[in-house]
């Protein structure tokens, strides 16, 4: 888990997979079409099991049980039950319940459970559910390019709840003492690093110590702002590539100008939030939640508008959390009267302010809950739509992704570039052999 953000936990899920997809048994295959048919769809009256993380507050699981057990389905007698799953050793946790037969019919989980589960036969594909929503107007409050995000070539694996994007912030107050603007681009944000550094302040904040994946990320999202990602479009390792040589070259000069503070390489999360609490950080990328991390410069600090890159590229990396549906159900239409269900009624999340990610759906977009907050609303307008996944500069989400988010490739990547001793090309050729046995 990042641990980046009190209140919206995001991808926090996504850390260990690979180890834990390696130390997991292969689940007894299930019979799955992207029709969302299953062999156990059944005619149970049971309870649909609903296993929910902790993405906030323990508020939040108390409204998200609240929510799942008002749940009353039309011409069924089927309820639902509730469920936290703790993020430690998450994964284990599901994959020993499905193997058993008692794992849950519907879920949140890690960014890439889906692709992961559904290689082992356990998802039930979201086709069915998501064309019916075409008629009842839920598919078009999905914002633009969201709702099949999860889609692959045997059907749509799960249905967003929420995004997790990668926005660059700035301490507004710090920048305006160093007689600074705030960046635009690449070159002014060097400009207005070199005069952070001058008053003691970091001018690029990150970090990536342990348990913190916010050096990674913000490695991959400096590579997506220039036209780069870590994979060619049909999903081939490519990282040694001009684009992201020149990105990471900038990251360099970065660290080499002192701009990126020399201790971000160990940097945990809590040293990160502390560094933005203390006024020792003055810009840099992170979660859209981070105002409610360092509360202490909540008026001070904003989400400034996304930097276009040298060659006037604009984008981020964003990981899309989802619901998504098993194959062992008491009914495959309770499965998706629940989800029905439970999409219509997230937005209690925000609108009592127990979650700050990002909105995936226009009616939560532009609710009061989230207009008023305005670094999450212009996380959402200016972010969302040039968001990329760590698929770019592909579009395909897959299993293998866990592998990469959660393996030591990028992780020693990410140490790597901070330190700036090391030639980009030579990291990135690192980078892309570590990505290419993980996902082999």
């Amino acid at each position: 888990m990042t641990g980046s953000t009190s209140r919206s936990m995001g991808r926090r899920g996504f850390l260990g997979l690979a180890a834990a997809a390696a130390a997991v048994p292969t689940l007894a295959a299930c019979n799955v079409s992207g029709s969302s048919n299953t062999g156990s769809a059944g005619g149970s009256s049971d309870p649909v099991k609903f296993w929910d993380q902790p993405w906030a507050t323990t508020a939040y699981n108390d409204l998200g049980k609240k929510i799942t057990e008002a749940f009353v389905p039309s011409g069924m007698s089927n309820k639902a039950s509730y469920q936290v799953i703790p993020w430690n050793n998450f994964y284990q946790t599901y994959a020993s319940a499905i193997a058993s037969g008692t794992g849950p019919a519907v879920s949140t989980g890690g960014g890439f459970q889906p692709f992961q589960f559904a290689e082992q036969g356990a998802i039930a594909y979201a086709d069915n559910l998501l064309t019916s929503w075409k008629s009842n107007g839920m598919y078009d409050d999905y914002l633009p390019g969201i709702a099949e995000a999860n889609k692959t070539d045997n059907g749509i694996a799960a249905v967003p709840w929420q995004l997790d994007a990668r926005v660059m912030w700035a301490n507004t107050k710090l920048l305006d003492q160093a007689g600074a603007d705030v960046p635009t681009d690449f070159d002014s944000l060097l400009k207005a690093g070199l005069a952070l550094k001058k008053i003691g302040v970091s001018g690029f904040a990150t970090g990536a110590g342990a348990g913190n994946n916010l050096g990674s990320h913000t490695m991959v999202a400096m590579m997506i702002m220039n036209g780069g990602g870590l994979f060619t479009e049909d999903g081939t390792p490519a990282c040694v590539t001009d684009r992201n040589i020149e990105a990471m070259d900038f990251v360099k000069q970065l660290a080499n100008e002192g701009i990126i503070d020399a201790g971000a390489v160990s940097y945990t999360s809590d040293n990160l939030n502390n560094q933005w609490s203390t006024k020792k950080a003055g810009i840099g990328i992170n979660t859209a939640g981070l105002d409610a991390s360092a509360a202490a410069v909540k008026g001070d600090i904003e989400v400034i508008s996304p930097l276009a890159g040298p060659h006037g590229d604009k984008a981020t990396l964003y990981f899309v959390n989802s619901v998504m549906m098993y194959t062992k159900t008491p009914s495959q239409a309770a499965s998706e009267a629940f989800v029905t269900y439970y999409l219509q009624n997230i937005h209690q999340y925000w609108d009592s302010g127990q979650i700050n990610g990002v909105p995936v759906l226009k009616s939560i977009a532009t609710s009061e809950a989230v207009t008023k907050n305005a670094n999450l609303a212009k996380a959402t307008k200016e972010y969302v739509p040039l968001g990329k996944t760590y698929a770019a500069t592909g579009t395909k989400l897959f299993a293998g992704l866990a592998s990469v988010d959660g393996g030591q490739a990028l992780t020693q990547f990410a140490q790597t570039m901070l330190q700036g001793k090391t030639d980009s090309k030579t990291a990135l050729t690192a980078l892309q052999s570590g990505i290419e046995q993980a996902i082999k």
